[in-house]
């Protein structure tokens, strides 16, 4: 019985771990390409201003830190809620412009993959 509590809670963290590195690494690498040609273009075609952009990518690269160090559950839970809010917005602001196009779901991918790393937080943590 024991072996399978932590077997199950081995699992619980591994797949933590690879959900949440992908968010993070996700996110933390979109900071390196904040004057890209490809964000700068993507920031004027959602109708957005240019200082969003800077905005969303310094709260990205915040928020992709703060998900992979250890810190408070409640600061870790905020910026669960965070992102979020981010890929919610971001499907309904591509769904806006764009229609039903294939790029408008990346942000629905990211939010399950988000969704997958808080309940296996809260499973690895036990």
């Amino acid at each position: 019985m024991a072996e399978n509590i932590t077997k199950k809670n081995k699992t619980s963290k591994i797949i933590y771990w690879i959900s949440t590195g992908l968010i993070s690494l996700f996110e933390i690498s979109g900071a390196f390409f904040i004057n890209s040609p490809a964000a700068i273009e993507g920031t004027r075609h959602l109708g957005l201003p240019e200082w969003f952009r800077w905005e969303v990518s310094i709260g990205h690269l915040i928020g992709g830190i703060l998900l992979i160090i250890p810190v408070n559950k409640r600061i870790k839970e905020w910026v669960y809620v965070a992102f979020g809010i981010d890929f919610i917005s971001a499907f309904i602001a591509y769904l806006s412009v764009d229609g039903w196009v294939a790029n408008t779901f990346s942000p629905l991918i990211m939010f399950v993959l988000l969704v997958v790393s808080y309940i296996y937080y809260y499973r690895a943590i036990r």
